[in-house]
């Protein structure tokens, strides 16, 4: 009731949009991840708008991939279809990971906000702190096994390879345990199957609060508030490693002009709207309001980021 109350103050006073009677959004990986929670938090703020009810669909494949695919055939060109997207998605990309794809071959919508890297074990674990895990992998970049989401070369996957770096091994030594999405590897680690979840902070506030995992560092510039303001840093422990996730949603490129301006000029009021930052805040998120052409030029700039770093590991770059 609190949520859609908020979601009422947010956009009461705007004026009515064409939305579609019914939205769909696509979360493309297992429920559980940051992709769901991206779409969640949509639902959210939409939820007060009679004339639209968003439905959060589930569409696994690569990470991203088959969402993508679809989106740049034509196939979900539904003018109530939004999908959810990461800075993973556009480390993906860079890659060849989404097939022959030109990262501006689908319509760049919005950012909602920024989340963050974490390091994270199981309460038991015999890691105690960041500094306990890098000794162990000082001594042996194979003495803990990374789960997180995505394969070889994901953003997850980079988490856990600059993580070794920092201890002066070569991280293509690293054990990585790979998942369709950010639940699946939480569900991992918290059975034991994996060491380290190298993942990010809004998607793992659930397992935090119950209990069920130790965060050891945030990888933030600085620390958070709310739940992980008592979570150091890793700069703070001495390893200068800082990972932002940017999530977002794009739309397919057959989207028409008119619709596609029209969820353009909603999502950019509601951006702007007092209360969205709160509302991001509670769900361990950053706000970073992007739509338009500066969204188009923030994607392009990453894209440039992500292909250097994925040279640097030794990684193929499309």
């Amino acid at each position: 009731m609190k949520a859609l109350l908020l979601s009422a103050s947010l956009l009461a006073g705007l004026p009515a949009h064409a939305l579609p009677p019914r939205v769909d959004c696509i979360a493309p990986a297992k429920p559980g991840g940051g992709f769901d929670l991206t779409c969640r938090l949509v639902r959210e703020l939409l939820a007060a708008d009679q004339a639209a009810a968003v439905q959060v669909k589930y569409l696994p494949g690569g990470i991203g991939a088959v969402a993508f695919d679809r989106a740049v055939q034509g196939r979900l060109a539904d003018p109530g279809t939004v999908i959810a997207f990461s800075s993973g998605s556009l480390v993906n990309i860079v890659q060849g990971r989404f097939g022959p794809h030109d990262p501006m071959a689908v319509r760049w919508l919005a950012t909602l906000g920024t989340d963050y890297g974490i390091v994270a074990v199981r309460r038991d674990a015999p890691f105690g702190s960041l500094a306990a895990l890098v000794d162990r992998l000082r001594q042996d970049p194979a003495g803990a096994v990374f789960g997180a989401s995505g394969s070889v070369g994901s953003q997850d996957w980079m988490k856990a390879a600059l993580l070794v770096r920092a201890a002066g091994r070569d991280h293509r030594a690293m054990r990585f345990v790979s998942f369709e999405g950010g639940g699946q590897a939480l569900a991992a680690l918290k059975g034991g199957h994996v060491d380290v979840f190298c993942g990010d902070s809004a998607e793992a506030r659930e397992a935090l609060a119950a209990g069920e995992i130790r965060v050891l560092a945030l990888l933030a510039p600085q620390r958070l508030p709310g739940r992980y303001a008592d979570v150091p840093t890793a700069r703070e422990q001495g390893v200068d490693l800082v990972w932002p996730t940017v999530r977002g949603l794009y739309m397919g490129p057959g989207v028409p002009e008119r619709d596609f301006q029209e969820w353009t000029a909603l999502l950019r009021r509601v951006l702007a709207a007092p209360g969205f930052a709160a509302r991001l805040r509670a769900q361990g998120l950053e706000p970073l309001p992007l739509t338009g052409r500066e969204l188009d030029a923030y994607v392009r700039s990453q894209v440039e980021t992500y292909r250097t770093l994925a040279r640097e590991l030794h990684l193929r770059v499309r």
